[in-house]
Parts: C-alpha cells; structure tokens; sequence
C-alpha cells in the first residue's frame, strides 16, 4: 500500500479548506441583500416620495418572505437634491428621516432634480457627487454597519418623445448614474441601476405601441405603476431576490409528486379523469394590476415575471385533451395536456393566491399612507409649535400604523389550497 507524503495530505486538506470557503462565500454573496429584523429607510426625491417602486418592494419581500420580521419607512420627499429641499437642509433630513429610525439598510435615490434639467454642468455635478458622499458619512458616523443602496436615477424619457436639451437630458443623467457606481465601487456599496432597464422597456414599447408608450413616464420624470414596477425589479435584482414563489411537479400517471420546491403537497389522489391535492405554497406570487393597459405593455416589453414572479405548475402523464384547474372551487383556466406537462405559471393566473397577495398590497398602500400623513402632514409642520397633544396625536398615529402592519403580516402567512384539476 503506498502512504501519503503528510505534507500533501496538509496540502489537499488546505485545498479542501479553501475551496468549502470560497463556496460559502460565494453561497453568502447571492443570499437575498435583507435580513430578518431589518429596518429599511427609502430615502429619495418626488419619484420616491410616489411610493410606487417602494411599496412594490416592501410588498414582494412580505409576499415572499412571510416569516421575515422587517419594516419599511418611506422617507422621499419631491424636489429634494443631495443638499436637501422642501423638508429642510439634508442634514436636518437626514436626522428626522432616515437616522431617526435606526435603519439597518439605506436605499438612496437622487439625482433627476440635481442635474438642473440642463446639459451638463460642472458645478452642479461637483456638488451631487459632494453631496453624495456627505449623506453617505453621516448616515455612516451615526451607524457605520448600515448597509447602503445607491441607486442610479430613473431616467428622463427622451425615448418616446424628443430630448429637451442638446444629446437629452438622460444622456445628462447617465453621467451622474456613472458617479453613483463609481461611489459604490469604492465603499464596496450595493448598486441598483433603475435607469437602463426603464430605457430599454421604453424603445420596446415604443416600437410596440408608440402611443402607448408615452404612458409610461407621462411627465417624461415621474413614472407611472408600470415604470415603477421596472425600478422595483431592478432594486429587488440587486438584493439577489429570487424568482421563485414555488416550483411543483405531479406525475398522473404514477400519482406522486416529483420535485416539489417552496411548497408542500399533501393528499395526492387520482380521481381517475385528473387529480386532486391539497398545496401549501411557503411564499405568495407578486400582486401585478393587470388591467392597466400600459403595465401589461410594460410586461409585454421586460422580463419582470420571469425574474421575480415564477410560480410553476407541471402535471406529466396525463392522457391527452383539455383539464380545467380549480383551486378551492374558483376556476383558474382550461389548459391542454401538453400545456401541463411544459408547466404553467400561476403568478400570472387568477388564484387564491393572487386575491391573498393583492390583499397584502392594499394593506402595505394602507399603512404607508398612515405614516406620510403622521410624518407631513403632522409632525414636520407642526415642528417647533409647542402643542400639548401633539406627542400623544403622534403616538396614535404610530399605533395605527403598526396595527395595519400587523394585519399585512399576518395576511401574507401560508394558508393551504384544495387543487381539482379534471379533463373536460
């Protein structure tokens, strides 16, 4: 028998070592960017102060983490700049709005009001990219371990009209999107790009249905739920967030389940013209309004539901023809055998599941609508006034709120649903 020199079997362990190492590592840098018991802060100008992309955010990370305990405020304020704006001087912003609620994770978006709305200018970018790293700092000398966002701003549409300025105002933008990376890339920032993908949405729609497309940015700086759910993919891609809802597989010949991921399967019977079984999916597909014809458009032209909205259902061994899906009684669609043994995607069907998550949408709408009240329509303007029943009006407020995210918890929690699926 021949013996292994201990100096090479130091040397393969080190390997060995290296390598687990570096696939942890790997493993660990596209786990998803949030983190149970987060607390996140969207920080940003009048395209954040929609609260669009942000609440689309915060509703997929509830939607698809129901066991995740994280909060979300919305601190965008229109017309804001790196220095500040209507809510005061930044760093006045920075302590009410962001600092305040001790946030683990930042997202910053700005940049769209800075530029001026001119070609470019000098001064001005000096002063964005000043700005930009003074925000960073002294959110970081409050917390260092806070875990930044920078996003590139959204663009200008100079696609489906003609630019304002010489070369377009975007063009202008993507300067200042290139200081962003270059900030992230040197504090080993996280980067979402919420420009480029909105471009290319843009000249597909264009091509598709030019009049249409004009819809999606209708004031070419503010964009409409459908842009806004392309900024929302883009911020959620970079957090690495998974496309997956749930992913099952039944075999109707042999009456069993095949691979089954992020759900559980229970009482698989053959009914002898189709199957039933009772599914209990672990997360809820995204709540997208499809009876907007320009976010159908926007669908049409991106790869949204491909990226982030896959709920898939294959059924193999059936006999050939057309099976009618129900699920808890409420017809979902007819579809033929060949249909279901390619798989089909329910996140875009008209489920249970869907009802359930449109309804934690409508609550998380619900409750930042509380907080902006609470935050500008009480305590900003009543700063300074020495009121005896504003700290308790506060408190009230606050109370409210957190009622309705407690109702938007526990509405995104797994339930299980009974699946007839029967040939016609």
């Amino acid at each position: 028998m021949r013996r292994v020199h201990p100096g090479k079997t130091i040397s393969l362990f080190l390997v060995f070592v290296t390598a687990a190492c570096s696939l942890a590592a790997m493993g660990e840098d596209h786990a998803f960017f949030v983190k149970d018991g987060d607390r996140v802060v969207f920080y940003g100008d009048s395209i954040t102060d929609q609260r669009l992309y942000t609440v689309l955010v915060e509703t997929y990370i509830v939607t698809r983490f129901p066991k995740l305990h994280v909060t979300f405020v919305h601190s965008g304020w229109g017309g804001d700049r790196v220095t500040g704006g209507g809510g005061g001087p930044v760093d006045v912003r920075l302590k009410r709005d962001v600092v305040a609620y001790k946030p683990t994770v930042m997202t910053v978006m700005l940049g769209m009001n800075d530029a001026g709305y001119r070609a470019f200018d000098e001064g001005l970018f000096k002063t964005y990219t000043d700005g930009l790293k003074h925000i960073l700092d002294s959110v970081r000398a409050d917390d260092p371990g806070v875990r930044i966002t920078l996003i590139e701003p959204s663009p200008f549409d100079d696609v489906t009209r003609a630019p304002t300025v010489e070369g377009g105002y975007n063009a202008v933008l993507l300067k200042y999107a290139d200081a962003v990376k270059k900030l992230a890339a040197e504090d080993g920032l996280t980067v979402a790009d919420m420009n480029a993908p909105v471009v290319r949405v843009l000249e597909k729609a264009k091509a598709a249905d030019a009049k249409l497309a004009e819809q999606i940015i209708r004031d070419r700086i503010h964009p409409g739920p459908g842009g806004h759910l392309i900024m929302a993919e883009a911020l959620l891609e970079s957090w690495h967030a998974p496309a997956v809802v749930s992913d099952v597989t039944l075999d109707a010949a042999q009456v069993k389940a095949g691979s089954v991921e992020g759900a559980e399967i229970s009482g698989l019977k053959s009914t002898g013209t189709g199957l039933d079984w009772t599914q209990t999916d672990r997360a809820l597909p995204m709540p997208v309004d499809t009876s907007d014809p320009v976010v159908r458009l926007v669908l049409s032209c991106s790869d949204f539901v491909n990226a982030l909205d896959q709920e898939s259902l294959r059924v193999t061994g059936l006999a050939s023809g057309k099976y009618a899906l129900k699920i808890d009684g409420e017809s979902v669609g007819t579809f033929a055998a060949e249909e279901l043994s390619s798989g089909i995607n329910l996140a875009t069907l008209p489920t249970p599941m869907l009802k359930q998550a449109q309804t934690v949408y409508d609550l998380t709408v619900k409750h930042n609508l509380i907080h902006f009240a609470r935050w500008r329509m009480v305590q900003v303007p009543l700063e300074g006034v020495q009121l005896g029943e504003a700290p308790a009006a506060l408190n009230q407020l606050d109370k409210l709120e957190q009622e309705l995210i407690e109702r938007q918890r526990a509405a995104a929690q797994p339930k299980p649903h009974r699946f007839d699926l029967e040939q016609q």
